[in-house]
């Protein structure tokens, strides 16, 4: 079903509150409110998989290290497994005296006293009591008038005072109540307040003391507003509410329309006192508001929160451990990427605003003066947080992967996404473990080294990257006329040593990565998906390198499979070119992935059927001559060798011949045919600062010597411009590649020249030429005549015909 053009046909937008002389607009915070984590009711509850007790108690101790005095534990009537959670607790003497225990609990008798009897022996409790007030929870869910309502709740709010005084009359438990009319935000206002106005007479013993003010807790079960209207709703409570001084307003945001956060500012604004929250915004939904989020942004505006996350990391990896739910990478202050910058403006913005706050720093020590933070892109100090700008992860007992990522980092330059360091961690373990000593930096080091094949060849795996090219498809090929073309993908044609025998291989795919993997699939069946990337900088200016880290899975029938493969393997490359560093972290992931198995062989020793693909054509050339084929040259010569199988009547060619056929079909170190196009002696000069060149010499053209003496932007052109002045069409480059053959001073270059051919009366085609010399200027020339000399061919062919 789409979206509707009317939506007003379909929802009714909020009702506003006329309140004209509403005062929070112009309110600024200057405290903190009292903070309750749910994380552990109403954040476990909204959890796929619960947690259990080793996990609840382990948050429970990190809620207790951040400083929170109000943590609600459980909903202890809804399972044996919450009761005695918060037993547990209490019997085990976990909980510091100045903390509050808070459970929760509907307005049901049997339910309530189960709810006390969990915290009897607690030295402070708070009881947690709701019921659903608004209209359609009224009429719809429970067919309540709004006298049975307030009738509802005035009953068991008695009955939890006599309950907890019975209670505190036997164990000492000193006991506070909370009353939430949930559903609030859709609650008609007036009733919200003829509610807990009958609540507070029915508790009765309200005090202007903290421990005897009754919380109201006001909240917004579902976000159906903005946060204006929230605010104007909270701050009418407050207006209107008798008796103000004995009671808390207390806060329970959702995050429907990712306003949560907002909603919580400014219903302080509006007179709240107390918020209630979940870590990184866990529960039910879109969540619960952040209080990690609110607190620190309360700390960039200058105010102590009573919270304290000096140590970041560690909170967010023990709450996504307990929560099994991921943090986003771009989450507020807790991100992997939050204090990360790519783009290369901000990163210079943000280095100049370091040097420039330590000279500003500097004069405000010495005058006595606030040391105040001022970064661009930083609204907050990492340090301050425990991290550091570089998001380097601090070195401590709780993190050992990020002390091992750290040394990585220092003595590798390698900055690893946060799960590869928890792979490598588990690597370094399994050593420790087996050799039962402590590591050393060259021991872990040398560790990175070899599992992830990093660091030169005496750490090369079975699969070397030798030489890649990267091409984008050409459009036609991309889409029929009249279609819309589709994005634009990407060739690998490149040379790998597989076992040490170099190897041509060739893919297509959306990016270089892929198609270097769609190669991989095609020629030595090694089937893999990429499920994560990222990339950074090591070093600056000319001398800088990009690192790539990847992450390999075996691909599933549907993409959502593949995402959460269980098992999956790391990858790292560095390179100067960011293709290059890319393609070598697969090769490096890849190694990992295959062990030892057996790899599809190219079998040299045996005849090239009809069926060989152009790769294992040019594999053969490569291992022969050491020539590294263009693409569109391989096919060419691919379809050169089916014509020669086919006129032989055969399906197969040795190898002898096939090379034999090389030589003779691109002219490659055999004398011209007839001695039609050969260069007797060239002299190539720079034309001042034009930067073009000219050409002199004594070239063969049409096996007539030619005193050669012409101009063009490199020698090539040059060449070309001599051969159309002695030929009776036209000939232009279409492609040229290059490159070494060997090392040293025996080292020669290998040129690839493919010319286009134009003559009136005569349909166009193209002809390649390859040489090879000592001179690279040299072998591009010869390449251009042997190109010639094939056009030449080819045009007399086609004479002969009638063509």
């Amino acid at each position: 079903m789409p979206m509707l053009a009317d939506p007003s046909k379909k929802y009714r937008p909020y009702t506003p509150l006329i309140l004209p002389d509403r005062q929070w607009p112009s309110k600024v915070a200057t405290k903190p409110p009292v903070w309750l984590s749910t994380d552990l009711r109403d954040g476990n509850q909204a959890l796929a998989n619960p947690m259990t007790v080793p996990q609840k108690t382990l948050f429970f101790q990190t809620l207790l290290k951040c400083g929170f005095k109000e943590i609600e534990v459980a909903y202890p009537a809804a399972s044996d497994t919450d009761f005695n959670f918060v037993r547990g607790l209490i019997e085990q003497k976990q909980v510091p005296d100045d903390v509050w225990l808070q459970v929760l609990t509907p307005a049901r008798e049997d339910l309530i006293k189960r709810t006390v009897d969990a915290v009897a022996g607690a030295k402070r409790a708070i009881i947690h009591m709701y019921n659903a007030t608004s209209c359609t929870f009224r009429e719809v869910v429970f067919r309540n008038s709004k006298e049975e309502t307030i009738a509802l709740a005035v009953k068991h709010t008695k009955i939890i005072r006599q309950l907890t005084e019975e209670c505190t009359a036997k164990h000492g438990t000193q006991f506070r109540f909370e009353y939430s009319p949930e559903t609030f935000s859709q609650t008609e206002p007036e009733f919200a307040l003829a509610v807990c106005e009958a609540v507070k007479e029915a508790w009765g013993k309200a005090g202007t003391a903290f421990e005897e003010r009754i919380i109201f807790n006001l909240p917004a079960t579902v976000e159906i507003a903005p946060p204006n209207h929230f605010a104007d709703q909270v701050e009418t409570f407050c207006r209107n509410i008798s008796e103000r001084e004995k009671i808390i307003v207390s806060l329970h945001p959702h995050n429907d329309r990712g306003q949560g956060i907002a909603a919580a500012e400014l219903g302080m604004l509006a007179g709240a006192d107390r918020v209630e929250g979940c870590l990184f915004g866990n529960g039910e939904r879109t969540g619960n508001v952040d209080l990690v989020n609110l607190a620190l942004n309360q700390y960039t505006q200058g105010i102590n929160p009573g919270v304290d996350f000096s140590d970041i990391e560690t909170v967010r990896d023990i709450v996504i451990q307990c929560n099994d739910l991921p943090i986003h990478p771009r989450h507020p202050y807790a991100g992997d990427l939050v204090f990360t910058a790519f783009s290369g403006s901000h990163q210079d913005a943000i280095k100049k605003g370091f040097e420039a706050q330590r000279i500003r720093h500097a004069k405000a020590a010495e005058a006595g003066e606030p040391q105040y933070w001022d970064i661009p892109y930083l609204p907050i100090d990492p340090a301050d947080l425990g991290c550091t700008y570089e998001a380097v992860i601090r070195v401590n007992a709780q993190s050992g992967k990020g002390g091992i990522a750290y040394l990585v980092q220092q003595h590798l330059g390698l900055d690893m996404p946060r799960k590869m360091q928890i792979a490598f961690y588990q690597v370094v373990q399994a050593i420790a473990d087996r050799e039962a000593r402590e590591m050393t930096v060259e021991d872990i080091t040398t560790a990175f080294r070899s599992t992830y094949h990093f660091g030169g060849s005496a750490y090369e795996g079975r699969l070397v990257l030798k030489s890649f090219k990267i091409s984008a498809e050409p459009a036609s090929e991309l889409a029929r006329d009249g279609e819309e073309a589709a994005d634009e993908r990407r060739q690998f044609d490149g040379t790998i040593s597989v076992d040490g025998v170099v190897r041509v291989i060739r893919g297509d795919g959306n990016g270089p990565l892929s198609a270097l993997l769609n190669a991989l699939r095609t020629h030595l069946d090694i089937d893999l998906a990429l499920r994560e990337y990222s990339e950074h900088a090591i070093g600056e200016g000319q001398d800088a390198k990009a690192a790539s880290y990847v992450e390999l899975v075996i691909p599933a029938a549907n993409i959502k499979d593949t995402r959460s493969a269980s098992a999956s393997w790391w990858g790292v490359g560095v390179d100067s070119d960011i293709a290059a560093s890319g393609l070598r972290a697969v090769l490096s992931a890849v190694n990992s992935a295959i062990g030892d198995r057996p790899l599809p062989e190219l079998k040299l020793s045996v005849g090239f059927g009809a069926k060989s693909g152009q790769a294992d054509i040019a594999s053969a050339i490569l291992h022969s001559l050491q020539l590294e084929l263009p693409r569109r040259l391989q096919a060419s010569f691919f379809e050169a060798v089916q014509r020669a199988t086919r006129d032989r009547g055969t399906e197969e060619i040795s190898y002898s011949d096939l090379i034999t056929l090389f030589r003779e079909t691109y002219g490659y170190e055999v004398p011209d045919r007839e001695g039609r196009f050969v260069i007797k002696s060239f002299k190539m000069e720079n034309l001042g600062e034009s930067g073009r060149k000219e050409l002199t010499g004594e070239f063969y053209i049409n096996g007539k010597l030619k005193h050669i003496a012409t101009q063009g932007n490199g020698s090539l052109s040059a060449a070309v411009a001599a051969l159309n002045d002695h030929l009776d069409g036209k000939v232009s480059i279409r492609e040229y590649a290059e490159h070494s053959i060997g090392e040293g001073s025996e080292v020669r270059a290998a040129s690839y020249v493919e010319l286009a051919y134009e003559r009136e009366g005569v349909r166009k085609f193209n002809a390649w030429g390859v040489a090879s010399d000592s001179d690279i200027t040299a072998s591009g020339l010869k390449a251009v005549m042997r190109a010639a000399s094939n056009i030449d061919l080819i045009d007399r062919q086609m004479m002969a015909n009638g063509h």
